[in-house]
């Protein structure tokens, strides 16, 4: 190569450091990307689990929630580990009615059926409030039961046949776990204004309104105390099925008898005013005659 040629312009290459400089240059802005992407999806991330969890709670505090179902009190209809979606606005539209499942807190008043120990670890607790929200754990001191007086009512055990009566009218009960009587415990009582009797369907496991006859209240629940009724089991999905209100309490004698309190206390309440009007009547009569 003549010196001409290495005078020129042709064949001659950059420094290899300038080479180096470039590819370290994409180098870096590629990690600069992929880096900022990295925390643009991490901070979408925790957004969307914020709201998620913003969501849930607003939908579990007011319209619907999911309940899992710690103990065999309400066995077979209910069994430990399902889980069960609760209607919260339901008795904002209708009153609650008998055969009803409803969830309700026990807090300060009965004791929990399956044992419970507060969290201590603040992460834990988090965890176990995540659960209860989508029903993963039990509640502290939720319970669900069967309504089976409503105010007003005598409920009694037992009849002549051994099942539990409600204004005397007999209930047939098919919901009952095999092999259990409608209740080894005698009781009656009348169910105060603003309170529930309450059963399990597995009457020999279910600690209910009829073992809790010495509080206050006789064994009935505060109505205010429920959270809400319970339409469906949605886990696990081979028992998935919606929780009617059993043919039972639609009975005709039941209707009747409900449909003629109101009436029967009318006419109860009528009569002293009658008698006070005739009386005030035959008073009239006498001044008059007098007069």
């Amino acid at each position: 190569m003549t010196g001409q040629d290495q005078g020129d312009g042709a064949g001659v290459h950059p420094p290899l450091g300038d080479e180096v400089d470039v590819v370290t240059e994409d180098t870096q802005q590629n990690d600069e990307k992929h880096a900022r992407k990295k925390g643009s999806f991490l901070r979408e991330f925790v957004v969307l689990v914020v709201i998620a969890l913003g969501l849930a709670l607003l939908i579990k505090s007011f319209v619907v929630q999911a309940f899992y179902i710690p103990s065999e009190s309400m066995e077979n209809t209910l069994l430990v580990n399902d889980r069960v979606l609760v209607n919260k606005l339901v008795y904002h539209t209708r009153d609650i009615e008998r055969g009803d499942i409803v969830v309700f807190s026990g807090v300060d008043s009965w004791d929990p059926e399956v044992p419970y120990e507060e969290p201590s670890n603040p992460i834990a607790k988090a965890f176990h409030w995540v659960g209860t929200v989508f029903g993963l754990v039990p509640g502290e001191k939720d319970y669900i039961k069967r309504v089976i007086g409503v105010p007003g009512d005598t409920v009694k055990c037992c009849d002549a046949k051994g099942r539990v009566s409600v204004n005397g009218v007999p209930l047939d009960e098919p919901y009952l776990y095999p092999g259990d009587v409608p209740s080894a415990q005698q009781f009656e009582v009348t169910v105060p204004n603003d309170r529930l009797w309450v059963m399990g369907d597995h009457r020999s496991l279910s600690w209910d309104s009829r073992l809790h006859t010495g509080d206050p209240g006789g064994g009935t629940i505060p109505m205010d105390k429920v959270v809400g009724r319970a339409f469906v089991i949605i886990w696990p999905f081979d028992r998935a099925k919606i929780l009617p209100i059993p043919d039972t309490f639609a009975q005709p004698a039941l209707q009747a008898a409900v449909a003629g309190a109101p009436m029967a206390a009318g006419v109860v309440g009528a009569v002293p005013v009658m008698v006070w009007r005739r009386r005030r009547a035959a008073r009239r009569d006498r001044a008059r005659t007098s007069g």
